[in-house]
C-alpha cells in the first residue's frame, strides 16, 4: 500500500479551484453600496463602553478588546460552532493566493483504498472573488415598525432595566428589527463563566449560564422559568423531538471536581427530570470536559478514550466501550436516529476504523478501515455518512460511505476549508459537525475559511459525484456561515460588521440567487451584533437568535442574548 505523498500545504486546509458564482443582487442602502469595502481609517483613541470594553465609535459592546478574557479572535472557524467576530475595518482584499490541499480529483498523488481513492491537490488560484452585484430597486418601506427594542440591563433573568437604548435607531428602508436584547451581570470566577448551548422550542428560547438554565419568551425576552443546578454546567447537547435535553454539571465547587453529573430537563415545561452520575469505567476515566451526543432515546458521553451511553428517558445505562479484544471504540457520533463509532486498533500501525453502531447496544454490523496514519477529523452527516479524514502530514480527504460502510465517493473541489471543531484556542474535541457545515439529502454545504477583511464562500458539493454544484461568495470583506439545511435549501448567516447589520439568506440546493429573508438593522444595532465573541446562532420561525458562549462575569453588564425579527 502506497502512503499518501507529502502535500505542499502546511496548514491542513483544502485548496479547491473554480470561479465564483454571480452575486446576490441586493439593493443598495440609500445611495451607498452596502457591500463595498471601506478604506482603512487611521487609528483613533478607543472610548470605553458600559461593560468596560473598548468601542469603535458606537454606544454598545462594539469590537471587544480581547473578547471575553480570551486571546484576540483567530481567523474564522467552522462548527460548530462558529464564531462571528466583529472585526475592525480591513484594507480592501487583494488577489487570493490559496494553499494546496488534499480533497480532490487528480493531481499529485493517490492512495487507493477499496473502491475509492484519497487524492492530493495542489495549486495556485490567481482569481479574485467578485463583489456581489447590486439591484437599484429601492427596498420596501416598513410603515408599521414595532416598538423599538431596548436594552435589558439585568442579570439575564430580568424584564427591563434602568437604562435603555433604542437599538433600532438609524434603521434604514427594508431593514428588519431588533426584537430585544438581554444582558447579564454576574460576579463569577476569574476566568469568567460559560454560557453553553442554545435551544429554541416553541415560544421559548433556553440558555445556560454558569450554574443555571433559563427560558425566555421569544417575542419579548421575558423570563418564563429558571432552574438552578448544584454546580457549574460543563456539558450540553441537542434536544429530543419532544423538547427534552440532558445537561452535565460538576460534582462539586472545587477546581478538581469531576464533570460527571447528568440531569434531564424538559425545555418546554422548564422542569427537571432524573439525575444520574456517570460511573467511572476505569482507572484512567478522566471526567473533565465530556462531549455529549444525542439521537432518539440514546445519549452518548464521550471523554478521552472512554465512552458510556444512557437512555434519555430514564438515565439508565445502555452500554460502554469496554472490549477485551479487537479494536476499542474511543468516540461515538450520534445524530438523526443513527450512531457511528471510531475505534483505534492496537496493531503496529495503530489503524483507525469506523463502524456503525446500534444506539441501544453499541454493536456494529460493518467496518470501514482508514489507510495508515489517517484519523477521523470531523463527521458531517450519518445519512449519508460523510467523513473528513486527515493525518499528521496534513493530508486530507472527505469521503462518502454508503449504508453498508463502503466508500462510494470522494469530495473534490477548490477552496480553503477549515477542519474540525473549535478555533485556535478551543479545546473542543467533538467529531460532530460544529454548526457551520451541513448535509441535506445528497448535498454537502461547506464554508471556506474566512480571513480577516476578505470574503469567504459557501460551496455546495454533490455527494453522488463528489463534485462542486455551486459556490456563493459573501462579497467584499464579509463572511457567510451556514446555519441549517433542510427542505431543499440551505439557510446562511451573512455576518454583521460594525457599520452593517447581518443578514439571513436562503439558497436553493440546486443553486441560484440567494434570497434575503431577514436583514438586520444597521445604525445602533450593528456594532452590538458584530461584537459577540464566538456566539451561538440559530434561525427559527423567522427569528434570528445570537447569544454569548462565554461571559467575563466581572460584576458588570454584558450583552448576552440578542433576537432579530420582522
Amino acid at each position: 500500500m502506497t502512503e499518501p505523498p507529502q502535500p505542499p500545504n502546511p496548514s491542513g486546509y483544502g485548496h479547491l479551484p473554480g470561479p465564483p458564482q454571480p452575486g446576490y443582487g441586493f439593493p443598495p442602502q440609500q445611495g451607498e453600496n452596502p457591500y463595498a469595502q471601506q478604506p482603512q481609517q487611521p487609528p483613533q483613541p478607543q472610548p470605553q463602553g458600559p461593560y468596560g470594553q473598548q468601542l469603535q465609535g458606537g454606544p454598545y459592546g462594539q469590537q471587544l478588546a480581547g473578547g471575553y478574557g480570551f486571546p484576540p479572535q483567530p481567523p474564522h472557524m467552522p462548527p460548530g460552532a462558529p464564531g462571528f467576530p466583529g472585526m475592525p475595518p480591513a484594507p480592501p482584499a487583494g488577489p487570493k493566493k490559496k494553499l494546496g490541499v488534499l480533497i480532490a480529483a487528480a493531481v499529485a498523488g493517490v492512495l487507493v483504498l477499496g473502491t475509492g481513492g484519497y487524492f492530493l491537490l495542489s495549486g495556485d488560484d490567481k482569481r479574485n472573488d467578485k463583489v456581489i452585484g447590486e439591484d437599484t430597486t429601492p427596498p420596501p418601506v416598513d410603515d408599521k415598525a414595532s416598538p423599538s427594542a431596548s436594552v435589558d440591563k439585568g442579570d439575564g433573568s430580568g424584564n427591563g432595566g434602568e437604562e435603555e437604548q433604542d437599538l433600532n435607531a438609524g434603521r434604514k428602508q427594508g431593514e428588519d428589527k431588533v426584537l430585544w436584547l438581554k444582558t447579564s451581570t454576574i460576579n463569577g470566577p476569574g476566568g469568567g463563566v460559560d454560557s453553553k448551548g442554545q435551544w429554541i422550542v416553541g415560544d421559548t428560547v433556553v440558555k445556560t449560564v454558569w450554574k443555571s438554565v433559563t427560558g425566555y419568551g421569544v417575542k419579548d425576552g421575558k423570563e418564563k422559568w429558571t432552574l438552578a443546578l448544584p454546580a457549574e454546567i460543563c456539558g450540553v447537547t441537542d434536544m429530543t423531538a419532544d423538547g427534552k435535553t440532558v445537561v452535565m454539571y460538576k460534582n462539586g465547587e472545587s477546581d478538581g471536581a469531576d464533570c460527571n453529573m447528568m440531569r434531564l430537563i424538559d425545555l418546554k415545561a422548564g422542569k427537571e427530570g432524573w439525575t444520574k452520575e456517570v460511573p467511572k469505567e476505569g482507572l484512567f476515566d478522566i471526567m473533565t470536559s465530556p462531549d455529549l451526543a444525542l439521537t432518539g432515546d440514546a445519549l452518548v458521553v464521550n471523554r478521552t478514550g472512554t465512552v458510556s451511553a444512557f437512555k434519555v428517558s430514564t438515565g439508565d445505562k445502555l452500554f460502554d466501550n469496554k472490549r477485551e479484544e479487537g479494536c476499542r471504540p474511543t468516540d461515538f457520533v450520534a445524530m438523526n436516529g443513527k450512531m457511528l463509532s471510531v475505534a483505534t486498533c492496537q496493531d503496529v500501525d495503530k489503524t483507525v476504523q469506523v463502524m456503525d453502531a446500534d444506539p441501544a447496544t453499541g454493536k456494529n454490523t460493518w467496518i470501514y478501515k482508514l489507510p495508515k496514519g489517517f484519523d477521523v477529523k470531523n463527521v458531517y452527516s450519518l445519512d449519508p455518512i460523510v467523513l473528513d479524514l486527515g493525518n499528521e502530514a496534513k493530508e486530507r480527504s472527505i469521503v462518502v460511505l454508503g449504508p453498508d460502510g463502503k466508500q462510494r465517493a470522494t469530495v473534490s473541489g477548490e477552496g480553503t476549508f477549515p477542519v474540525g471543531c473549535g478555533g485556535l484556542f478551543s479545546f473542543n474535541r467533538s467529531l460532530q459537525s460544529c454548526g457551520s457545515s451541513y448535509v441535506d439529502a445528497n448535498t454537502l454545504y461547506l464554508p471556506t475559511k474566512a480571513d480577516i477583511g476578505k470574503p469567504n464562500e459557501v460551496v455546495a458539493f454533490d455527494l453522488g459525484t463528489g463534485k462542486v454544484k455551486w459556490r456563493t461568495p459573501a462579497g467584499e470583506g464579509r463572511t457567510l456561515t451556514p446555519l441549517k439545511a433542510a427542505g431543499g435549501k440551505v439557510v446562511v448567516y451573512r455576518e454583521a460588521e460594525s457599520d452593517k447589520g447581518g443578514e439571513v439568506l436562503t439558497i436553493p440546493a440546486a443553486g441560484g440567487t440567494p434570497t434575503a429573508v431577514l436583514r438586520n438593522p444597521s445604525g445602533a444595532a450593528a456594532p452590538v451584533e458584530s461584537s459577540f465573541y464566538s456566539p451561538n446562532v440559530d434561525y427559527v420561525d423567522g427569528r434570528l437568535f445570537i447569544s454569548a458562549s462565554h461571559l467575563k462575569a466581572e460584576n458588570k453588564s454584558e450583552k448576552f442574548l440578542m433576537v432579530f425579527g420582522k
